[in-house]
């Protein structure tokens, strides 16, 4: 509602994902807004991450070679209260649809298949009254064969966990978790001892909104398309429904189903 109310004002826009819960209300908005040439950014705050930016240039730098695999990891410190579970749309439209988004920034390919699996095991009957989950995984295959596994967990007792891994034909990239300081202590108690991980998402990525927010500024300033736009948030939106679709049924999905 406020992306078409913010196209038919003519203001730019920079919309949270997902657009909306539900797909056919994404693309009737799309038929809407149509021809518009207001910039509409959407924000996946992680493709603005300097370590993963920097992983994604050492692949089209052509430093490990083609792509093979990925690994995204996302885990959070503590589960979200049960409101707001209750109000998410689920945790592959809410949590996991960041990854879907930064799986399509890094291979650079669109994935035609997706099965996804997921648990209860942090808060079990909250998440069967409310028809969620808490621990997933998924796997999506590319057209030409790439792989992409994600793996999502509302809770870690260590912390925030945050890491992408890209494997390739002549060697890997590695972005990982962020600390205060690289600090490390060596004892007789303790062996390369660390600081704790950066508490939860506005600490870890503080980086990636400033770069995010700057994108979009320049986009209003000089007229150009956002690098992640409304067909970005689309596109992720699909695979999160492709996962439910696996889930339900218990098999491969083919995107072409969900589209």
């Amino acid at each position: 509602d406020y992306v078409e109310k913010g196209v038919a004002a003519g203001k730019a826009i920079l919309c949270e994902k997902p657009i909306d819960l539900d797909l056919r209300r994404v693309d009737q908005c799309s038929r809407t807004i149509a021809g518009t040439d207001v910039p509409i950014q959407l924000g996946f705050n992680r493709r603005f991450d300097p370590g993963h930016r920097a992983a994604r240039d050492a692949v089209l730098a052509g430093q490990i070679g083609e792509v093979r695999q990925i690994i995204l990891t996302a885990r959070d410190p503590a589960p979200p209260t049960r409101e707001y579970c209750e109000a998410s749309g689920g945790i592959f439209r809410d949590m996991t649809i960041h990854d879907f988004d930064l799986a399509r920034f890094m291979l650079n390919e669109e994935p035609v298949e997706v099965f996804a699996s997921a648990s209860r095991l942090i808060e079990p009957t909250t998440m069967s009254e409310i028809g969620d989950y808490d621990t997933v995984m998924v796997f999506m295959r590319t057209a030409d064969g790439r792989q992409c596994h994600i793996n999502n967990s509302r809770s870690a007792s260590y912390g925030y966990d945050q890491r992408v891994e890209l494997l390739g034909s002549t060697g890997m990239v590695q972005s990982e978790n962020r600390r205060p300081t690289e600090l490390k202590f060596f004892d007789a108690t303790r062996t390369a001892a660390a600081q704790p991980l950066l508490h939860f998402f506005l600490e870890r990525y503080e980086e990636s909104y400033i770069a995010e927010i700057g994108a979009f500024a320049r986009c209003v300033r000089d007229g150009t398309r956002p690098e992640v736009g409304f067909e970005d948030g689309r596109a992720a939106l699909v695979l999160a429904d492709a996962a439910y679709l696996s889930l339900k049924e218990r098999r491969l999905v083919r995107i072409e189903e969900v589209e």
